[in-house]
């Protein structure tokens, strides 16, 4: 009997006991193992379907504790260091999204230029709490230099440095980026329409949630004209991960992350459906990590409480940060930085519309699971307009710009550009929890407010050369404000 075959056995093996001791009811997430100091982590079958019936349940409706014990489960992943032998580390596999073999065998497990390169998400994600930013000793080198090399190299021709962004409040962000791709796309059927009705060509300004995405033509033959969208993909799909904005959801992120940054692969991206291997990245270990455990991931951070405002200020302080808010907008910087989005709905359904292949998808089953995040203590606290709509704080747009130029090039000082967007152009950052996740900019190379700022060019020139022109008392009232935007400890 081979290694494989008898490997496969006892995890089938497993998977019964497994089922037996949780038919019916939601996974207690207990530790299963014989050994309660085992130093293994995906020690225990995760049944996504399982999951899905559980949580759409009367009781679970009426009762937030599953999905508490759903999110507790995601935490204890997102925190766990992963070991060798329930797959850490890609041998035969490079960090490409794309599944991409190896052309010969990496000499160490752990490498920090290729990867994989952390033992666990929380070795990144921490500051000032888990799901937080990383300081610059935790940079990456994102994927798209690597997706066939088998060096390790610095080269900027190669690899982009990234710093890591916080995850609070990522759910809300995924629910209005969803929302707005389906108002923009709705836009674009309705100029298609009446494109056929008339016989003539019909142009629509592309708009939602009071941000403009530029302009499409649409023409009687059922063509378009994307020339003149701005700030989003010609398919008009909002992705609103990564610092370049291209990433459509928490599951992409999370099954991008687990593969580049711990050589840890969902069996829904690198299993047999896709490349014909239990064992694509041939470390000996098959089917690494399975649809339940991701979504537990997801939960965990689609849950993260948004940051807040700082309120135990001193009395200068307090003062400043008022004048200071009022100073943000007069001079702009609201245009990009918007202060609140509204929000519709805030039921997260994994996997999400607009998923795309090789992540679990909407069609790939049944039911999606749905976790209800207005449950949630921090969500009840947010504010809501005269319409019962939330009111996301989230002082960003969801937007890419070109933040760069020749006179003021320190934000796009990339040689590559990612997945088609030029390397000038980011995303707008959001601003909460910016009080208290320095240091800044794409490469977390920037050690103060005042300096990031300032280093903003491209399309937002105009509104940093106010900034620079204010008096030294009005600079720091806003830097007063922005201190106050905090990730809770």
């Amino acid at each position: 009997m081979n290694r494989y075959m008898t490997r496969e056995i006892v995890r089938r093996g497993r998977d019964h006991l497994m089922a037996l001791l949780c038919a019916g009811v939601l996974m207690s997430f207990g530790p299963v193992s014989a050994q309660s100091w085992s130093e293994r982590h995906l020690d225990r079958p995760l049944s996504f379907d399982e999951l899905r019936e559980d949580l759409k349940s009367e009781a679970a409706r009426q009762d937030t504790k599953r999905l508490e014990d759903l999110i507790a489960e995601g935490q204890r992943l997102f925190e766990a260091r992963f070991i060798r032998a329930e797959g850490a580390g890609r041998p035969m596999a490079t960090q490409a999204i794309v599944p991409t073999r190896r052309k010969r065998p990496a000499e160490t497990t752990f490498n920090r230029l290729p990867g994989p390169d952390a033992s666990a998400c929380s070795g990144c994600h921490n500051q000032p709490v888990t799901g937080g930013a990383g300081d610059f000793v935790a940079n990456v080198f994102v994927s798209e230099g690597f997706e066939s090399a088998d060096f390790d190299t610095t080269d900027p021709q190669f690899s982009n440095e990234r710093g890591t962004n916080i995850l609070q409040g990522a759910g809300l962000v995924e629910l209005l980026a969803r929302e707005m791709t389906v108002d923009l796309q709705g836009q674009r059927r309705e100029a298609l329409r009446q494109a056929r009705q008339s016989g003539e060509p019909v142009t629509v300004a592309l708009s939602t949630k009071d941000i403009a995405f530029g302009k499409l033509t649409a023409h009687p033959d059922g063509t378009l004209d994307v020339i003149a969208i701005d700030g989003i993909d010609p398919d008009l799909v909002l992705r609103p991960f990564s610092q370049k904005g291209v990433f459509a959801s928490l599951r992409q992120f999370t099954v991008n992350a687990l593969n580049v940054h711990h050589g840890i692969q969902a069996s829904e991206r690198f299993g047999a459906q896709w490349t014909g291997s239990s064992d694509f990245d041939m470390d000996g270990v098959p089917d690494e990590i399975d649809p339940g455990h991701v979504s537990a991931l997801v939960a965990f951070q689609a849950a993260l409480p948004a940051p807040g405002r700082r309120t135990d200020l001193p009395d200068d302080w307090s003062v400043a940060a008022a004048d200071g808010e009022k100073v943000f907008a007069d001079i702009g910087c609201a245009s990009c930085h918007r202060p609140a989005l509204p929000l519709e709905s805030l039921a997260f359904s994994d996997p999400g519309p607009f998923e795309g292949a090789g992540t679990l998808r909407a069609q790939d089953v049944s039911d999606p699971l749905v976790l209800n995040l207005a449950g949630l203590d921090w969500v009840k606290r947010l504010p809501r307009d005269d319409k019962g709509r939330v009111l996301v704080p989230l002082f960003g747009d969801l937007k890419r710009h070109r933040i760069a130029d020749a006179q003021t090039d320190e934000l796009g000082n990339e040689l590559l550009g990612q997945r088609f967007v030029d390397r000038d152009v980011f995303i707008t950052a959001e601003l909460w929890g910016v009080g208290n996740t320095a240091p800044y900019g794409h490469r977390g190379d920037i050690t103060t407010l005042n300096e990031v700022i300032l280093a903003h060019g491209g399309r937002a020139a105009p509104v940093r050369d106010a900034y620079a022109a204010l008096a030294d008392v009005q600079q720091q009232s806003i830097i007063a404000f922005l201190r106050t935007l905090e990730v809770a400890k």
